[in-house]
C-alpha cells in the first residue's frame, strides 16, 4: 500500500500515468500502477521497455521497499481501530479478525465504507473482502470486481485442425493488447462480502488466481479448463493433489473453511527511533557525521530509559528528491554507550550516496534486548556475572562489532565446548556476536593434540603394538617413546565414516626426528584395520 500511496498523490499531482518500477535482475519491472497508467493497458510485472512502448508518457519511480514496510507498519497500527487481531500479509496487504467486532460499527457493510471513506482521506486507493476465511477474504478483495473469465474449451487450439480452430473461442480484446475493460463500481460493497456460511457461493465464480497459487499451477489449470474456484471444487481432491502437488488442495480447503488458517496478530514491540530534519541538504561526510552525533546521544538516553540495549543499528537518509539509503550495524553485545555504537556507523558513513543532498537523517534501534543496570540471580549466575567482570571482555566485544561491520557477524566465530568424547567433535563453531566465551573447559582424560586433520593411513605392520618403524606422508619415522594407549569406541548410534572401522586405541608417539604424532590402532576385524595419523601435539 505504501506504493499505491505515492501512486495516488503523484497521479493526482502530475494527472499522468505513474509507474513504480524495481530492479529484478538485470531488468526493471513494474511493481505498482496508478490507475491512469491501468488505463492504457500497463499490468504489474511487465518490463519497463515494453511499459514505455505502449505508455510513451509513462512517468516511473523507483521503489522503496523499507519505505513501503515502514508505511504499512504504520497503516497497521491505524487498523487497530477496528480490531485488536490485525497481521501483516506480505508487503502490501493487511489481514483483520472482525470475529465481535464488526456489530459496533454498524455491521460489515458500514464497516467497509468507514474503512474506504478514512482511507480515501488519507489518500489511498484500496481493495477489500469481508469472509468466513482469511482465503476467502484475500479472493474477494482481489477479484471480486474483476470481470469474469470466458467459457472456453480448455483444448490446446494449437494443436487442432485448421478447419476446427475457428470454431475455438476468440481472444478477448485486452489480452490482443488492447485496453482492459472498466471495473466494477467499487461502491458495490456486496461482491466484496460474502455472508456467513456463503463462502462457497460467493468464490465459485472467481478465477482459480483467487486461491493465492503459483503461476506454474495456474498455467497448468487454464490448459486443462480449470478456470474458476467451482471448477476445482467439483473435483476430486486425490487427483488434484496427486497432479498439481499438496499446495493446490491445501489452498483451495483454506479458502473454504475446511482447514484453519488463523490471524497470528502482530506483536508490540517497543519503538526506538529519532531523527533530525536539516533545512538545507547536505552531502558532505563531515555533516553526516555531525547529525549522526547529534542524533546518537538521544537515541541512547531513550533505550537507557527504557532498560533497553541496542542489538543492531539501522541509519536512514533520506535524499531531496524522495529516495533514501541506508545501513544497518551490528553489535556484539547489546548495548546503550554511544562511544561503542559511533564507531560502527562511521565505518559505512563513507558508503553512503547523497545524491541531490540529504535532508533528513533517521537513527532506529532494530534490534534490542532488556538490559537491566542490576538485577537479582543466583550464585552460579552471579559467579559467572563476576568472572566476566573480571575478564573485561568489551574490548574484544568492540572488535568483534568492527570485523562484524566489514565482514558480517556471522563470519566472526570461537569455539565452544560439546559433549561428545569423539576427538573432532569435542568443540563446536558459534557466532562470536551471539555466544559468550567458555573460561572453563573441560579437561580431557588424556591430553589432546594441538592439530588435528582427518585420518592418513600410516603404512606399518598390522599389529596393535607400537611400530618401532613406519612410513606416513612418504617419510620414513623410527619411534623413540610411545603414551598409551587410550581407548576410543564410536558412537554407534551415529553413522560417522570415519569411525566405521571400529574401537581405536591412541598412542602418544614420538618420534626420533622429534615429531610428536597421535597415532592409533583401528580394530576393524579386517574392515579398514590398521595404523592412521589424527593430528600433532605442538
Amino acid at each position: 500500500m505504501g506504493a499505491e500511496r505515492v501512486l495516488r498523490t503523484l497521479d493526482s499531482a502530475f494527472d499522468h500515468p505513474v509507474a513504480v518500477i524495481a530492479t529484478n535482475g538485470n531488468a526493471q519491472m513494474v511493481t505498482s500502477l496508478s490507475a491512469s497508467a491501468s488505463a492504457h493497458g500497463l499490468s504489474v510485472g511487465q518490463p519497463v521497455r515494453d511499459a514505455r512502448a505502449v505508455c510513451p508518457a509513462l512517468r516511473t519511480f523507483t521503489q522503496n521497499p523499507m519505505d513501503e514496510q515502514i508505511f504499512l507498519r504504520t497503516l497497521r497500527r491505524w487498523a487497530g481501530k477496528f480490531s485488536p487481531w490485525v497481521a501483516e500479509q506480505g508487503v502490501s496487504s493487511l489481514v483483520v479478525d472482525l470475529t465481535g467486532c464488526a456489530h459496533l460499527f454498524g455491521g460489515e457493510e458500514q464497516l467497509l465504507a468507514q474503512i474506504e471513506t478514512e482511507c480515501a482521506d488519507l489518500g489511498l486507493t484500496i481493495h477489500a473482502g469481508i469472509a468466513d476465511t482469511v482465503g476467502a477474504a484475500w479472493a474477494l478483495a482481489r477479484y471480486a470486481n474483476q470481470p469474469l473469465p470466458m467459457a472456453r474449451t480448455g483444448d490446446a487450439i494449437d494443436q487442432e485442425a485448421y478447419a476446427t480452430r475457428s470454431r475455438a473461442v476468440k481472444r478477448r480484446n485486452w489480452e490482443r493488447g488492447g485496453p482492459a475493460p472498466a471495473l466494477r463500481p467499487p461502491g458495490r460493497a456486496q461482491n466484496r462480502i460474502a455472508a456467513p456460511g456463503k463462502t462457497q457461493t460467493a468464490l465459485a465464480a472467481l478465477p482459480v488466481a483467487a486461491l493465492r497459487l503459483e503461476n506454474d499451477t495456474l498455467t497448468d489449470l487454464n490448459r486443462l479448463g480449470l478456470r474458476t474456484v467451482q471448477d476445482l471444487a467439483g473435483q476430486a481432491r486425490a487427483g488434484l493433489a496427486r497432479r498439481f502437488g499438496k499446495d493446490l488442495v491445501r489452498r483451495l480447503d483454506q479458502a473454504l473453511g475446511i482447514e484453519p488458517e488463523p490471524v497470528s496478530p502482530a506483536q508490540s514491540t517497543p519503538h526506538f527511533a529519532v531523527r533530525m530534519t536539516v533545512p538545507d541538504p547536505i552531502g558532505l561526510e563531515s555533516d553526516i557525521i555531525a547529525a549522526i552525533d547529534r542524533l546518537l546521544p538521544r537515541l541512547c538516553e531513550t533505550l537507557t530509559v527504557k532498560g533497553h540495549a541496542a542489538r543492531a543499528v539501522r541509519a536512514q537518509f533520506f535524499r531531496a528528491d524522495q529516495t533514501m539509503d541506508w545501513f544497518d550495524i551490528g553489535l556484539a553485545k547489546p548495548s546503550a554507550n554511544p562511544d561503542r555504537i559511533r564507531p560502527l556507523l562511521l565505518l559505512k558513513t563513507k558508503d553512503i550516496d547523497a545524491g541531490f543532498g540529504i535532508d533528513c537523517v533517521r537513527l532506529e534501534a532494530v534490534k534490542t534486548e532488556p538490559c537491566k543496570p542490576r538485577h537479582h540471580s543466583g550464585h552460579m549466575e552471579a559467579a559467572r556475572d563476576a568472572t566476566a567482570r573480571l575478564s573485561n571482555n568489551s574490548g574484544l566485544d568492540d572488535l568483534i562489532g568492527r570485523i562484524g561491520a566489514r565482514v558480517g557477524l556471522e563470519a566472526v566465530t570461537r569455539l565452544h565446548p560439546a559433549d561428545s568424547h569423539i576427538p573432532e567433535k569435542v568443540s563446536k563453531t558459534l557466532a562470536a556476536a551471539w555466544s559468550e566465551p567458555e573460561l572453563d573447559w573441560p579437561s580431557a582424560p588424556f591430553p589432546r593434540p594441538a592439530v588435528l586433520w582427518r585420518p592418513e593411513l600410516v603404512t606399518a605392520e598390522d599389529r596393535p603394538r607400537v611400530p618401532l618403524e613406519f612410513r606416513w606422508r612418504r617419510r620414513p619415522f623410527q619411534t623413540k617413546t610411545a603414551v598409551g594407549p587410550e581407548r576410543i569406541a564410536p558412537e554407534w548410534w551415529l553413522d560417522e565414516p570415519d569411525w566405521r572401522t571400529g574401537v581405536r586405541d591412541y598412542w602418544r608417539v614420538t618420534t626420533v626426528s622429534g615429531d610428536r604424532l597421535w597415532l592409533y590402532y583401528a580394530h576393524g576385524a579386517g574392515l579398514s584395520a590398521g595404523w592412521f595419523c589424527h593430528g600433532a601435539f605442538a
